[in-house]
């Protein structure tokens, strides 16, 4: 038997609807009103049918006793199939848009919301594991995933989504620091719920009007908060961070030597890209992607910290043009993968414009420290960026995915992608065709990525951001100042992070004492590994390691999940002393 879920909260408020048929719109709004207490009912009738917003509005009635309720659940007298509803007889041919599939389908999904709902709820119990661990074989053994030619039943379908999330990573989970992008925002939840179900393109205004706009007006608030004038410029929501840097490069190359759009590669001169040695494998893919070559990015030696040394980068280029090669762009980190450093924003602008390089500002993890008053001087020359990465599903936690390109000329973007398909792209439309952004995209379809940053970014505010992030910040120095003098710990550099990567090294009580110098970095690079591994199989937490340079193995703990709480650190903390005391 189905729990109560989704579709029935409220039901205190329920009445019956007289003689309205239920499959029209104005009683499907009266039902949903009676169901939604507080009056979220009425405004979501209002929503769904603006033409009835007044008549659905209407007070709901005292519900019926509940000795009078059905076995639907319902709790009250109803006509509903719940009680009925066999998913083991049913396939997706009898929902919507199948003829009298309208109960059907609310009841099927009212089964998947209550799955969504106790997962969602069993993610932030710490008292549950962050992950069910099984091995790959085991995992195939335990389920069947094989695809088959005939259709299988709706009761199997809800089996296979519970199994889903039974074995999927709980990234909501407040102790899970494994990637840069944790946590699970609920008003973002809801809006990516309501983006499948416009399930639309973002490619024109005609099919996405709502969206269109708000990634209009969105975009036009973040070049504000970078500083560029008046929040002047182009931008758009790409699949991803290492995406949004290829497009920076593309519009670096075609800004410079605008006739490889249509000539290729061969019409220019050899190109040179530079970046830090820390910084994201992205630049070097996208160069490959673009046929610039990997080779053509030239890596500059970063300091102790991981932040790009100036010198370097002007010591490379001039060596580059000596050498007849052209630099066409440099890409600053603002928030490096490891380290989370942030690059000298201000002295690699003045080489830029010295040279005459465009200058690129890969924000895909700290980008979103301009919200917060407290730590966007990390970010200081940013405006001077000709471009910049700027990923709201890392630290500002708006569900996967969402990232942003922000360019600093206007229309450099639809002259570099234009393409003018006439079937889509057509020149005589009706309204303002600024407005049909698909074309200065490479993509053709475009998901709607806009609506969770948007809708969330209504729901907290600037400040309710800024909150977020500064307490996630709080946490990383609370984990520094744990851990910075105690036995056991050592820090891979020195001094206080800047962002909220703290990367240190356990060393176990087997490793702490040992003289052979050798021998201990040989022992401690297996150590992160172990206790990683040992996480995962009790599934208590996870977090993130790896080697960097001539450093063995350490662990780089991350926080961008709001849930988190100092409590959390200290279990950290404990956890990887019990994992790996025997080490």
């Amino acid at each position: 038997m189905a729990s109560h879920g989704f579709w029935f909260l409220g039901a205190e408020n329920a009445a019956g609807n007289g003689s309205q048929s239920p499959n029209t719109p104005r009683a499907w709004c009266q039902a949903a009103a009676q169901k939604f207490s507080g009056g979220i009912g009425s405004k979501l009738c209002a929503l769904l049918n603006v033409g009835e917003a007044e008549k659905a509005a209407q007070a709901p009635v005292k519900a019926e006793d509940e000795s009078t309720a059905e076995s639907c659940g319902c709790n009250k007298p109803c006509n509903c199939s719940k009680a009925t509803a066999c998913f083991s007889d049913l396939y997706s041919t009898d929902l919507l848009p199948a003829l009298d599939g309208d109960a059907k389908t609310m009841n099927f999904l009212q089964e998947v919301v209550d799955i969504l709902l106790a997962y969602i709820v069993e993610s932030f119990d710490r008292s549950t594991k962050v992950i069910d661990f099984h091995y790959p074989n085991e995992l195939l053994q335990r389920n069947n995933w094989e695809l088959s030619d005939e259709p299988e039943t709706l009761d199997d379908i809800l089996i296979s989504c519970r199994a889903t999330l039974k074995y999927a990573i709980k990234t909501a989970h407040p102790r899970y620091f494994n990637q840069l992008s944790t946590g699970l925002d609920m008003v973002g939840l809801a809006a990516d719920w309501l983006t499948s179900t416009a399930n639309t393109n973002m490619f024109t205004y005609e099919v996405a009007p709502v969206f269109v706009l708000l990634e209009y007006v969105t975009l036009k608030k973040m070049r504000e908060i970078i500083g560029w004038q008046d929040g002047h410029g182009d931008g758009i929501f790409s699949p991803g961070g290492a995406i949004s840097n290829m497009y920076a490069m593309l519009l670096a190359r075609y800004k410079m030597f605008p006739e490889v759009k249509e000539k290729g590669m061969s019409s220019v001169p050899r190109l040179v890209a530079f970046t830090s040695e820390h910084s994201h494998f992205s630049i070097k893919k996208g160069a490959a992607a673009l046929g610039i070559g990997t080779e053509s990015v030239i890596c500059i030696k970063a300091d102790e910290r991981g932040k790009m040394i100036p010198s370097d980068l002007e010591r490379r280029i001039i060596e580059a043009k000596q050498k007849g090669y052209v630099p066409f762009f440099v890409s600053a980190t603002a928030g490096t993968t490891v380290y989370g450093a942030f690059d000298p924003l201000i002295a690699i602008a003045d080489i830029c414009k010295k040279h005459d390089v465009w200058m690129h500002v890969d924000g895909a993890w700290g980008g979103s420290l301009l919200m917060s008053r407290k730590h966007r001087w990390k970010l200081n020359g940013v405006e001077r960026a000709n471009s910049m990465t700027w990923n709201p599903h890392k630290m500002m936690a708006v569900p996967l995915q969402c990232s942003a390109l922000l360019v600093r000329e206007e229309g450099l973007m639809q002259s570099c992608n234009q393409m003018q398909a006439c079937y889509l792209f057509q020149q005589d439309k009706h309204y303002d065709l600024q407005y049909d952004t698909g074309d200065k995209a490479l993509q053709c379809g475009r998901h709607v990525d806009i609506f969770k940053l948007w809708l969330m970014w209504r729901a907290k505010g600037t400040i309710g951001f800024e909150a977020q992030i500064d307490k996630c910040l709080e946490l990383s120095e609370y984990l520094y100042n744990k851990i910075k003098d105690r036995e056991g710990y050592q820090m891979v550099f020195d001094g206080k992070p800047q962002h909220t990567n703290v990367c240190f090294w356990y060393l176990p009580p087997g490793v702490r004492y040992l003289e052979d110098k050798v021998e201990r970095m040989k022992r401690l690079h297996k150590v992160a590994p172990v206790i990683k591994a040992r996480m995962m199989e009790y599934g208590t937490t996870m977090v993130s390691y790896q080697p960097q340079g001539d450093k063995v193995n350490f662990f780089r703990m991350v926080i961008s999940n709001p849930a988190a709480t100092f409590e959390d650190i200290d279990f950290l903390i404990e956890e990887i002393e019990r994992l790996g005391q025997d080490l």
